[in-house]
């Protein structure tokens, strides 16, 4: 008799299925795993064989032969653990083999049975829904699997209890979803003294999602703007949450099965390695850009990055996903985010001051800058210098709106866009936008038309940076509630792309 159960095996994002088969059969006494086990899933057969025993459940003296199906998928992580013992115990006749089959199973067993929580438990459950199966997991990772909803989650603390329940002793009630988590940690803008041109730039990045750059002297307040920046960003939704759940759950990152509804905000060092900024690694697993997916990636102090990282984020910049392709995997992760990059003026950060400048002044900031490239500073729409601020304005109180002031203009703009862009493909806000539609929703008056070719033509813009222009003044044209984009969000516009550019 060969006993089948299911599990799932993890490709990025997507979880492909695998059948479990047992097959109980006479012959010399062994217990094999074939199908393309690595060693943690090799290792399975004696955590199976010790949870077992704790329950004094003994296996007979036959040859017992695990396959993993399909044969040719690698199959990584302690998570076959579980289904291994339920394909087991229905060979055995212990369990109801017809309840085997119709269960997708997870969870890493321990030598006395118990369960504990594996990583993946949310893309596991919407493949058992696809598949019209229940899933069974781990407790711990019952609230976070069952966010999904399609498919019922049953949630064992020990391999005794995933009997009991087959077996109609004591039945399991089906997990309930975790809460929904708030950002307890969340930042004021009105907490930033000065700097109203940064805070007005933070505002249109937050409305259009818009890539930013900030350049200012050490102390002047870029990396505390930078923080505020999730508060001003509108909350996931339904569908956004669960893209970003998805990769976080892979990545270990959902606490108690909660889902956040706040959107990411990822802020690596600038030692990261290229796998641990774009993915890689064993499993080629998410890197940071994913993990910032539908939220803010912050890169403080962008020139100390390794050129080659930064090379690495142009094409995702512009697509939206990123391709990890290593021998053994080619994974596809998707990371839709805002880029907010912070930057000195130069190595020593006082190229501004002439009192405390270093002597190789102006050469020391055209080398430092000179570390991001051409190409992927004109990627960055909004570019903001940010000057020190005066000792005198720290003793003032706040000014200035909040951040849930400016957060409710950011809303309005958002739906403006929601509206606008949906049902049309893959564009969601105005950064998204290109070609045709760009030209149809962003093309200024007159008056703007002509401003805008004037600039292009004086400043040599690249037709990448004359289409980021039109994106931007849309955007103000949103916040503004215009229909149409005119001359003063063209200026606007323009301004945060040339005029603070030639200030770097």
């Amino acid at each position: 008799m060969v006993a089948r159960a299911y599990t799932v095996a993890f490709e990025g994002v997507e979880a492909r299925s695998v059948e479990v088969q047992c097959a109980v059969t006479p012959g010399t006494p062994g217990f094999s795993i074939v199908g393309l086990p690595d060693k943690a899933v090799s290792e399975a057969r004696d955590r199976v064989r010790s949870a077992l025993t704790a329950l004094s459940i003994a296996l007979p003296s036959k040859r017992i032969t695990v396959n993993l199906a399909p044969a040719d998928l690698p199959k990584e992580g302690s998570h076959f653990d579980l289904p291994i013992a339920l394909s087991l115990l229905a060979a055995l006749e212990i369990v109801p083999a017809d309840a085997a089959e119709s269960t997708v199973a997870l969870g890493e067993l321990s030598l006395d049975g118990a369960l504990a929580p594996v990583l993946g438990a949310l893309p596991a459950a919407m493949a058992a829904a696809e598949a019209d199966r229940a899933l069974l997991c781990p407790r711990a990772s019952g609230p976070e699997a069952a966010w999904v909803g399609g498919a019922q989650v049953i949630g064992a603390a020990s391999l005794g209890d995933v009997v009991r329940h087959y077996t109609g002793q004591a039945p399991i009630a089906p997990a309930e979803p975790g809460e929904v988590t708030g950002d307890p940690s969340a930042r004021d803008l009105r907490d930033v003294k000065g700097q109203e041109r940064a805070k007005r730039a933070l505002e249109i990045a937050a409305a259009g999602r818009h890539h930013m750059l900030m350049v200012g002297t050490p102390g002047s307040g870029k990396s505390m703007l930078a923080a505020r920046m999730p508060g001003l960003l509108p909350p996931l939704t339904p569908g956004e949450a669960l893209e970003t759940s998805m990769i976080h759950s892979l990545a270990g990152l959902l606490d108690e099965g909660g889902i956040s509804r706040v959107r990411p905000f990822r802020e690596p060092h600038h030692t990261a390695s290229m796998a641990a900024i774009v993915g890689g690694g064993k499993g080629a697993k998410p890197g940071e850009i994913s993990l910032a997916h539908n939220g803010v990636l912050f890169l403080d102090e962008l020139p100390e990055f390794p050129r080659a990282v930064l090379e690495t984020l142009r094409q995702p910049i512009e697509t939206g996903e990123v391709m990890v392709a290593r021998a053994n995997a080619h994974v596809r992760y998707p990371c839709r985010f805002l880029l907010l990059a912070a930057a000195n003026p130069c190595r020593c950060g006082y190229l501004s001051d002439a009192g405390r400048a270093c002597g190789r002044a102006p050469a020391c900031g055209e080398d430092y800058l000179g570390r991001i490239s051409g190409p992927l500073m004109d990627r960055f729409d909004l570019r903001v210098e940010v000057p020190p601020v005066a000792f005198a304005d720290l003793d003032l109180p706040p000014s200035g709106e909040s951040s849930a002031e400016v957060a409710a203009r950011v809303v309005r703009a958002r739906d403006v866009q929601a509206a606008r862009f949906g049902g049309t493909g893959t564009a969601r806000q105005n950064a998204d936008a290109e070609g045709k539609a760009l030209e149809e929703i962003a093309t200024p008056d007159a008056e703007g038309r002509d401003l805008l070719n004037r600039v292009a033509e004086r400043f040599g813009l690249s037709a990448r940076g004359y289409h980021r222009v039109l994106r931007v003044a849309r955007t103000l044209a949103d916040l503004d509630g215009a229909e149409t984009v005119r001359r003063p969000h063209v200026a606007e516009a323009v301004s945060y792309r040339i005029v603070s550019a030639k200030a770097l």
